[in-house]
């Protein structure tokens, strides 16, 4: 198994559109010719679209893009963006010469970054399509990790930027990436192991604390200062697997949350994982889902440590000396 680039698999083109002084955006991933697709959410708070369509039993087979955004709910207006580029340039179902792409979306809370008002609209959303033929994506702060920030239990005074990761994997023909723009409630660590690499900072004393520690020592604060997460993202492959098959990869690949960042899965998150495969590689699902997993681990450590300081807050890059 060795490294690739997210762009090396084939059949898929990511994009993003931000609005810097605002402190959100989002990112596309494209499949024109489309994409069976599967999607997990674990969060308590999710803020999506199209996801229902995405059970096995349910008649559409293939999408055609999912949206990554900031700006909480407001943010799926974003899609409507992605709908506009797509059905102009004739992807989707055609249905009496109206093109009617299927467009995925999870959206995560950047509002307390920046301007509260401002969020990923249907303009932005356009923007990013068109960034995407391209096919040339960016790490840290862009796209849905624009406004992204973790560490927030006390407050946005001592949370840190984080941003938008990407990795992927290939072993013989087949490819497996990684998307993900990480706004969690807690901190970012190296995969399985107690090295922090953004959670709660405290500038004045250069001090790091842990989410976890300090929930258990003081529980009641979570009510007032835990609602503002949401880790979003989105695993691209080339293997041949069915729309169940992929239901059960995005579901795997929520182990890289839970390996990466503490706590995870909390009611007021929203966390999300989708799917999507080209269908051009026999593969066994299993192998695929450990893939995942690995692809996503390194991405979010990507979206933690390629972030830059930004909007008061510090990032890995700031406080850590290597």
């Amino acid at each position: 198994m060795k490294t690739i680039q997210i762009n090396e698999i084939e059949g898929f083109q990511i994009g993003s559109a931000q609005d810097i002084e605002n402190a959100t955006g989002c990112t596309v991933i494209l499949c024109k010719e489309g994409a069976t697709a599967g999607v997990d959410v674990r969060g308590g708070g999710p803020a999506t679209r199209e996801t229902d369509l995405l059970n096995p039993k349910n008649m559409v087979q293939k999408i055609h893009a999912v949206t990554l955004s900031g700006g909480s709910a407001f943010g799926l207006e974003s899609s409507s963006g992605v709908m506009q580029y797509l059905s102009e340039h004739e992807i989707g179902f055609d249905m009496k010469n109206i093109y009617i792409p299927i467009v995925c979306e999870a959206c995560l809370f950047d509002c307390g970054v920046g301007n509260s008002k401002a969020y990923p609209n249907k303009q932005m959303g356009y923007d990013a399509c068109m960034e995407a033929e391209k096919n040339d994506p960016k790490q840290g702060n862009v796209g849905a990790g624009t406004g992204a920030s973790v560490g927030k239990f006390f407050g946005p005074q001592y949370a840190m930027k984080a941003g938008l990761g990407f990795s992927a994997l290939q072993m013989g023909p087949l490819k497996v990436g990684a998307i993900v723009a990480v706004n969690a409630c807690g901190d970012i660590f190296y995969p399985n192991s107690d090295k922090p690499i953004a959670g709660i900072y405290d500038r004045n004393t250069n001090t790091r604390l842990f989410s976890e520690d300090e929930i258990l020592k003081a529980a009641e604060k979570m009510i007032n200062s835990c609602g503002m997460n949401t880790t979003i993202g989105c695993i691209i492959t080339n293997a041949d697997l069915n729309k169940a098959q992929m239901n059960k990869i995005a579901s795997m690949a929520h182990n890289g949350y839970a390996r990466c960042i503490r706590p995870v899965h909390t009611s007021s998150d929203g966390d999300t994982i989708f799917a999507m495969t080209s269908n051009k590689v026999p593969a066994e699902q299993d192998l695929v889902g450990i893939m995942a997993v690995k692809a996503m681990e390194q991405a979010i450590v990507n979206a933690g440590t390629l972030a830059d300081s930004a909007y008061g807050l510090a990032s890995y890059k700031e406080i850590t000396k290597d």
